[in-house]
């Protein structure tokens, strides 16, 4: 675990996980108004078992203890790629499940984001590489060269938080109109009359 931040006096904190098998990335976000600080990114190693069920188990064990020491407020999820490998697709769904499973046992909301969306949100390209998107993330966040983790998993999973952060703060309307004769009849109260 590299820790980056101690002070946990934050107003949110958001999780971000990076999944896998081999190598699961996670993050965790801490939020003060506009101001974003990294408060932890690391890596859980999991290429050492060679039993699925006991990668499983770790993972569910790291993300619990993350959790339980963390306490975060949310919880974002990169959503699996689809690959043309049935089986790799089926363990990593069952690592990302079992990550959730770790959040959602302790009522932590989970939002989940495609890889496209992750890259976009960071840095305005949905192509960009694992390297990209972390010097970007580095940039954004003020994270040193020192700081910066040498399995890019890290910096992953920090993004998926960041991408959360982003999405969560757009403003939301409520609106559904699709056309401004349906907004004027919903929105009576925002007309103006001269």
């Amino acid at each position: 675990m590299e820790k980056i931040r101690e002070d946990l006096n934050y107003e949110r904190i958001i999780m971000g996980v990076d999944p896998g098998t081999n190598v699961m990335g996670y993050g965790l976000l801490g939020i003060n108004g506009r101001k974003l600080t990294p408060i932890v990114m690391g890596v859980i190693t999991l290429n050492k078992m060679e039993s699925h069920y006991l990668r499983l188990a770790r993972i569910y064990s790291r993300i619990t203890g993350l959790v339980e020491q963390y306490l975060p407020d949310e919880l974002a999820i990169e959503a699996p790629f689809y690959g043309k490998n049935v089986q790799s697709m089926l363990k990593l769904g069952r690592a990302q499940g079992v990550a959730m499973a770790a959040a959602l046992a302790r009522d932590i909301p989970i939002a989940e984001y495609a890889p496209l969306k992750v890259k976009q949100a960071v840095t305005g390209n949905g192509g960009a590489s694992k390297e990209q998107v972390a010097n970007m993330l580095c940039y954004i966040l003020k994270i040193s060269q020192q700081e910066r983790p040498e399995l890019l998993d890290a910096t992953d999973a920090l993004a998926v938080a960041l991408t959360h952060y982003y999405e969560s703060a757009k403003p939301t309307t409520g609106n559904t109109a699709k056309s401004w004769e349906q907004f004027l009849k919903q929105n009576p109260n925002r007309i103006v009359k001269r």
